[in-house]
């Protein structure tokens, strides 16, 4: 029997993929995690396969979860799944043991092909993750400085640009008002921005 581990803190995209997995594999336990510290728990008391990672969730660094997994269960096979630019995380992830990494936009035939992929010892990148590899245009800080960001201040830039306020941000992830403060700060300084205006000029230039 196959063991799968679903890593997100959305119960509607947790609850699509196991019953696309289960209907793939029909002998299998699938198991769900809405954050970090619940992965961990799994992993220490059961030995998985497969596991399908979300980039951004509340209280949790899913890169440092990641290194985590490959110290703890080098044999896991980890899909990173997210909603947010691939050119962004997806070389930090590859790097840090991931065997592959699809787009939430991605048609479920992909999602699907993704999975199979990396469940049977293979890696999987998307088609626009090519092209960007050949180009030369993942993971670089000259051309994208939001590379330069870790998964939490990425986190926070997209709220910002959808006009969340500090306190609403402090609010939604649970930490206090100086805190995203303080992050805040620091990816204007990484950025090389000074207000929330150039923040967003600077995400319309790299597509975010």
């Amino acid at each position: 029997m196959q063991k799968f581990l679903l890593i997100d803190d959305h119960v509607i995209v947790r609850t699509g993929i196991k019953l696309l997995i289960a209907s793939i594999y029909i002998d299998s336990q699938i198991d769900e995690a809405k954050d970090g510290d619940s992965a961990l728990a799994l992993v220490n008391d059961n030995e998985y396969d497969f596991a399908m990672l979300d980039v951004l969730m509340p209280n949790t660094d899913s890169l440092a979860l990641m290194e985590t997994f490959k110290e703890k269960c080098p044999n896991l096979k980890v899909l990173v799944f997210s909603m947010n630019a691939e050119k962004v995380y997806a070389m930090r992830y590859l790097k840090a043991g991931a065997k592959g990494f699809v787009s939430k936009d991605a048609p479920m035939d992909e999602v699907r092909k993704a999975i199979d992929m990396v469940l049977n010892g293979k890696k999987y990148i998307s088609e626009e993750m090519l092209s960007l590899l050949a180009e030369g245009k993942v993971d670089s800080a000259n051309k994208n400085p939001f590379s330069l960001l870790s998964s939490r201040e990425f986190e926070i830039v997209l709220m910002l640009l959808n006009g969340k306020t500090i306190s609403g941000i402090a609010a939604e992830l649970q930490l206090g008002i100086s805190t995203i403060g303080t992050h805040k700060g620091r990816i204007f300084i990484k950025l090389k921005v000074n207000n929330l205006l150039e923040l967003q000029d600077l995400a319309n230039v790299h597509n975010l």
